[in-house]
């Protein structure tokens, strides 16, 4: 079971990764006003979601669900890091919208809201850590 509970935190760290990573290229994507960089930005935005965001977040979930089967974990700090993890799935999905936006160049957001945006995940991280670990 610790290589459940390995995998876990490794796709969870390949997971938060592209979490951190890609609303920092879509600061500077938004920042972007030449040709070459634009489709420079699209290849790696692109790249990241779909070759390590997403493997991780499935691989994440999977494991974690075979801890939560395998442990029987229950209490309100479950409760609450399921929640936040689909606050996660929520957001990776939206960085999936946003993608797409960029994409076919519809942006409608300018740097200062991706630094904002690019926040949320740092936060989730803390409150995830704390309720795994304390189990308040």
């Amino acid at each position: 079971m610790l290589w459940i509970k390995a995998l876990h935190i490794i796709f969870m760290v390949t997971w938060f990764a592209g979490l951190f990573y890609l609303p920092r290229l879509f600061v500077y994507h938004a920042m972007s006003d030449d040709r070459p960089s634009i489709e420079r930005f699209k290849v790696m935005e692109r790249k990241l979601f779909y070759g390590i965001m997403t493997p991780g977040a499935v691989l994440t979930i999977v494991f974690g669900v075979w801890l939560w089967l395998s442990y029987g974990f229950s209490g309100g700090w479950l409760h609450a890091k399921l929640a936040l993890v689909a606050v996660l799935v929520v957001y990776h999905l939206y960085c999936g919208k946003l993608l797409a936006d960029f994409k076919h160049d519809r942006n409608q957001h300018g740097h200062v809201y991706y630094r904002w945006f690019n926040e949320i995940p740092v936060v989730i991280l803390i409150a995830v850590v704390i309720l795994v670990v304390v189990k308040p």
